[in-house]
């Protein structure tokens, strides 16, 4: 097991959570790690997915996974950070699942998981939100109209990420909560603003 993002219940959720819409033809999973969510989305829909990772040897990974699948045929890996990728294609869904833990709290997690977790599979920089922060601004030049964004979350992140998701102009932003009542899942729709039609004045 080469990639430093491990599988675990937060990918599980996010690709159980994440709306699959009957006309969804494109697909985008950021920071695919081991390549699950993208694996459960391929199961659940007909639509082509691609997976981008920063870390080659993640890509790598994801693209064994996909191999070995039954939606090997549908399943693309590209190791690229999602600020360099340039798809010729738009995207009907995109989801996340990144590090969200503010740096600060990495040290106070449990030994078990703070000294055997590669930092960069958990630091999301000093408040937590750095990966949500460049994923959203990236996400609309990759969205269709009416596309929609999909982030697994911390359990005291969801009123942040939504500001964040509505200042970039996503609509229908909601908050998703487990059976415990934590806030895990926020999501919104992309909507392109089309320009005014011009009328010659007379």
């Amino acid at each position: 097991d080469r990639c430093p993002m491990k599988v675990g219940t937060d990918g599980v959720l996010l690709g159980a959570w994440a709306e699959v819409r009957p006309g969804d033809r494109r697909m985008l999973d950021v920071g695919t790690g081991t390549g699950l969510i993208a694996l459960m989305l391929a199961q659940r829909s007909a639509a082509r997915i691609t997976a981008v990772d920063v870390d080659a040897e993640c890509a790598t990974q994801a693209a064994e996974n996909f191999a070995a699948s039954p939606w090997a045929d549908r399943l693309d890996a590209v190791a690229v950070a999602v600020q360099r990728y340039d798809p010729v294609e738009r995207f009907d869904l995109i989801v996340s699942n990144p590090p969200y833990i503010a740096s600060a709290e990495v040290e106070k997690l449990m030994p078990e998981v703070r000294d055997h977790e590669p930092r960069m599979a958990l630091d999301g920089t000093e408040d937590g939100l750095h990966f949500y922060r460049r994923i959203i601004e990236e996400a609309g030049r990759h969205l269709v109209s009416s596309g929609m964004l999909f982030f697994e979350i911390g359990y005291d992140q969801g009123q942040a990420v939504s500001e964040l998701m509505r200042t970039e102009g996503y609509r229908e932003v909601q908050v998703v909560q487990d059976y415990a009542g934590l806030d895990r899942v926020v999501f919104g729709t992309y909507v392109t603003v089309q320009p005014a039609p011009f009328v010659k004045s007379r």
